[in-house]
């Protein structure tokens, strides 16, 4: 939905909360829960909608009768798609996903055909008056990589994703740029990971392989990269960093990177007493991959790959380690109750102004995990729990506007 009449910023939710895989499973969602929502929160208006097509849902969705359907279904129903999260390829519920939701990485051509796909599908179904966002893997989980090699693959399948973005520009007039989503564990963690590959090795392999690629100078080759590939800011993998998110966001503008989209999410955190600790043991599910990040004043930050091998010998290791922060997705007005809370205080006011300063115009809300939460904190339907969370974001960007 459009925020505010006078500016182009766009709100949606990511539909990679439902599960579903087939375009047929994708399709029932939007069907039944949009349409709730927006009565709920925004009656009468527009509706953005933040797809998630996995490589089986797009196949059937890159269908000629299938688009055309969906876009009729679009139109007669006052919705619209800006964005589509582009990250998870394949199974993304229901089943352990962990690190396999990196697979395949950016050192892979299946990345780069699914990504172009997905770039072909919401050109077809974006409106003419926004721009369109993917956002994807950070180039891949950081185990993965193995040699300078790697890294140069990353980059050369990167700038083929970009040409046939400028492709897609030159013929149909639209824009549509992919974010890159720093995240821990990743080739790209922190803002300095990710300033330091986008001012150092993609430009200075990434210009001279797209001018080579598409047969243009290097300096037209940078302004291509610059339009076209950019960061998806995920507040909640942020924040488990302990970063200065606005002063993050200041970075970005700061060094010319495109911020393509901001996922507005939190994490959980702890004060690791044995109370709070044994509270986490709620959380140790066997779906997602959930990093832990612990920091402590004589220390600093120490990184484990799962939640489960941290509760496996707290005990032993990590005794004194002040603050941990768990890639948890708890619902944006989860405030914490007893021994646990959230990163949501993170998402200031001063963060907001620095997005709607920033440019960036696609804002999505992302708690993909809700059907994963202890039962304890799904005293709510989805439904509400989703329009919750629209008004407890809503508030904070228009407040920070006014």
């Amino acid at each position: 939905m459009k925020i505010i009449d006078n500016t182009n910023v766009h709100l949606t939710y990511c539909l990679n909360v439902h599960p579903g895989e087939t375009w047929e499973e994708n399709f029932q969602a939007i069907r039944q829960y949009p349409p709730v929502i927006r009565d709920r929160i925004a009656p009468g208006r527009p509706f953005g909608l933040g797809l998630r097509l996995g490589a089986k849902a797009l196949e059937a969705l890159s269908d000629k009768r299938a688009v055309s359907d969906f876009k009729a279904y679009l139109q007669e129903n006052d919705l619209y798609v800006f964005t589509i999260n582009g990250f998870p390829y394949g199974n993304f519920h229901n089943i352990p996903v962990k690190e396999k939701v990196y697979h395949p990485d950016w050192r892979t051509g299946e990345r780069v055909r699914y990504t172009n796909q997905l770039a072909v599908i919401l050109s077809e179904i974006m409106p003419e008056s926004v721009s369109g966002s993917i956002s994807t893997v950070p180039g891949s989980f950081k185990e993965w990589i193995r040699s300078r090699s790697d890294r140069i693959k990353i980059i050369e399948n990167l700038m083929g994703c970009v040409a046939h973005l400028a492709q897609i520009q030159d013929r149909q007039g639209k824009e549509i740029h992919l974010g890159l989503e720093p995240e821990p564990g990743c080739l790209l963690e922190t803002i300095g990971d990710t300033v330091d590959f986008f001012t150092g090795e993609l430009m200075d392999i990434g210009r001279k392989y797209l001018a080579s690629l598409i047969g243009c100078s290097e300096s037209e080759a940078g302004d291509k990269i610059s339009r076209h590939l950019g960061v998806c800011f995920d507040t909640c993998h942020m924040s488990l960093q302990f970063e200065d998110l606005a002063n993050d966001i200041s970075i970005l503008i700061k060094n010319k990177i495109r911020i393509s989209k901001v996922q507005i999410s939190a994490a959980l955190k702890i004060n690791p007493t044995k109370a709070a600790v044994n509270r986490l043991k709620d959380f140790c599910e066997p779906v997602y991959l959930h990093q832990v990040i612990m920091h402590s004043p004589q220390d600093g930050l120490h990184y484990s790959n799962d939640l489960s091998a941290v509760l496996s010998d707290v005990e032993e290791s990590y005794p004194d380690k002040a603050e941990w922060r768990i890639h948890f997705h708890v619902p944006l007005y989860f405030t914490g109750y007893d021994e646990l809370q959230s990163t949501s205080g993170d998402l200031t006011p001063e963060l907001f102004k620095s997005i709607l300063e920033s440019g960036c115009s696609h804002l999505e809300i992302e708690t993909y995990t809700f059907n994963v939460l202890p039962e304890n904190m799904r005293t709510r339907n989805l439904e509400e729990s989703i329009s919750e969370e629209y008004s407890w974001a809503l508030k904070r960007i228009t407040d920070s506007f006014y």
